[in-house]
């Protein structure tokens, strides 16, 4: 079956989705240990969550880059993720959401949560056609994300290096397994016109 171009696949349930990020462990630790970030968790910039495993797994080279070495998986609720994507404005102008590159100009200059489509990635890494999403929190709605929106931090880099070194010894198919069940996410009509969704 085709895979629209852009649309939401996540790990998700009726009341929350999973999203992943990677940090240092100076943060990911107290991040695990307390169920949300705290210091040096910093609120004061734009954090990116990404529904899709693989993604984050190119990013952040299977959590061997500098920075990016814990990799976690962050439940947060639907109606946070919701909420979320009813303030995002898309990285770029939309000729589908915005009349003209004025109007997305204004937009998303005020905007406090930012969408971005960026090319899926297969299990080697290999950009694939359809898009997978981020979603940039600003620092107008962090405290929302850390206070109420998430449900709870799992450290997921035991997972990330057993696939890694799967994958280097060519059993392919005992790494696919492992992969987190990731299925298309419901999107209102209205929300999937507001991100760009297809």
């Amino acid at each position: 079956m085709t895979v629209p171009l852009r649309q939401i696949r996540a790990e998700h349930d009726r009341d929350s989705i999973t999203v992943y990020q990677a940090y240092r462990p100076e943060i990911g630790v107290p991040a695990v240990r307390n169920g949300t970030f705290v210091e040096p968790f910093s609120r004061n910039r734009m954090t990116w969550i990404k529904p899709s495993f693989l993604w984050l797994m190119a990013r952040s080279n299977w959590a061997r880059k500098p920075g990016q070495e814990m990799v976690l998986a962050v439940r947060i609720s639907r109606a946070g993720w919701e909420e979320a994507l009813a303030l995002a404005v898309p990285t770029h102008a939309d000729r589908r959401v915005f009349r003209d590159s004025d109007e997305w100009r204004r937009s998303f200059a005020k905007a406090a949560v930012h969408v971005q489509w960026d090319p899926e990635r297969s299990l080697r890494g290999r950009k694939l056609e359809h898009r997978s999403i981020q979603v940039g929190l600003s620092r107008h709605v962090i405290d929302r994300y850390v206070d109420s929106w998430i449900l709870g931090i799992e450290d997921r880099t035991l997972l990330v290096r057993r696939i890694h070194r799967l994958l280097q010894d060519g059993r392919t198919s005992e790494a696919s397994r492992l992969l987190p069940r990731e299925r298309p996410y419901p999107l209102d009509p209205e929300s999937a016109r507001r991100v760009g969704a297809t």
